[in-house]
């Protein structure tokens, strides 16, 4: 039996038969179809759903002239957890050549926990890794830089997108953040990336969540400054020089975060960029700044792990593109669903957030 999600003629945006390329609903629209078209992928594997009669993830790609060129397969259960696309689109008209212009190349995409008897146990081991702040620790990992190191190699970091939808929208996000901190900047669309927080977005009284907020980032602040001191004291005893600033280091990348207020795995994103800007408005924005670049419970982790965690949690990014998907859900399960990121019915709110 076919699940209708799959279904590219039935769940699909068919409403692209020409896609604009400087069109926002556009991009976005392509980027989550890959995306599915990597989940419909490891559903065809397990179903063993093969050959152009049965397999239901090749038009998620063709529709729009992306081929995927290379699964991306995990080491431990061989599920495919990526893919690399390749665009290969049709003769452009003089009317479309500006707008394909702005297309990738290349989508190396990502995607998220897979409910199914072969994937749920390494897929759940990988989200428990976020929560820890491990996930580049993993081989999953090792194998996705590989292929954006590759690839970015190859053809330049302007023909290359990223993309990924919850664990694969972290994926995508520390990819990009790796290759970033070396100046390569990637296109990058994060479909409901994990903001790993207290739900406190989902408080209805501002003034209880701004003051919450407040509260935190003193509290954040404080332990990062502890903790800046505490490192000084033995750089200063080893003679060694100050580490490079690596949060501002990606002030100049804008990945592209997707978010459902209604789904609390990454409606935060949605306090955390909007804080900045009322922390600044009260005079507090210097607390902010450090506090941004921080977590609790990152901070907490790195005292348990002895300081050996160096790298930051994946949802700490200085700057970003937010769009906010201002329609209500029914449930959990369609505010974090990836559908809803290429549905014409739904109001979109976007927003830039920088750095400074």
């Amino acid at each position: 039996m076919i699940c209708e999600r799959d279904d590219f003629s039935l769940t699909g945006p068919l409403h692209l038969t020409s896609v604009d390329w400087a069109n926002e609903h556009h991009r976005r629209s392509v980027a989550a179809s890959l995306v599915q078209g990597i989940y419909v992928a490891e559903r065809d594997r397990q179903l063993q759903r093969e050959g152009p009669e049965l397999a239901l993830s090749p038009l998620w790609s063709e529709f729009f002239h992306f081929r995927l060129i290379r699964k991306l397969v995990d080491d431990a259960d061989l599920s495919i957890f990526g893919g690399i696309y390749e665009y290969k689109p049709p003769q452009p008209s003089s009317g479309t050549v500006k707008s394909q212009e702005l297309s990738p190349r290349f989508v190396i995409a990502f995607r998220g926990t897979v409910n199914k008897a072969d994937s749920i146990s390494r897929d759940i081991e990988l989200d428990i890794h976020i929560i820890k702040n491990g996930l580049h620790t993993t081989t999953r990992f090792e194998i996705a830089m590989q292929a954006v190191r590759n690839m970015v190699a190859s053809v330049g970091c302007s023909n290359v997108w990223l993309a990924g939808h919850s664990l694969g929208a972290s994926m995508a996000l520390l990819t990009g953040k790796t290759v970033a901190r070396t100046g390569v900047l990637p296109e990058c669309f994060a479909f409901n990336p994990p903001f790993l927080s207290p739900p406190i977005e989902r408080i209805k009284d501002k003034r209880i969540k701004h003051g919450i907020r407040i509260a935190g980032s003193v509290i954040t602040a404080g332990l990062a400054l502890a903790k800046k001191a505490t490192q000084q004291v033995s750089q200063n005893h080893r003679a060694l020089p100050a580490p490079p600033d690596q949060f501002a280091a990606l002030s100049d990348w804008f990945p592209r975060l997707y978010v459902n207020p209604g789904d609390h795995l990454c409606s935060e994103f949605i306090g955390y960029f909007e804080h900045r800007n009322k922390m600044e408005e009260i005079g507090a924005g210097f607390v902010e700044r450090l506090a941004t670049q921080h977590s609790l419970g990152g901070l907490v982790m790195d005292v348990v792990s002895g300081g050996k965690n160096t790298e930051a949690p994946v949802h700490l990014i200085p700057t970003a593109v937010l769009t906010v998907n201002m329609s209500s859900s029914r449930d959990f399960k369609e505010a974090h669903g990836i559908h809803q990121w290429w549905r014409e019915d739904k109001i979109f709110d976007t927003k830039i957030y920088q750095y400074k």
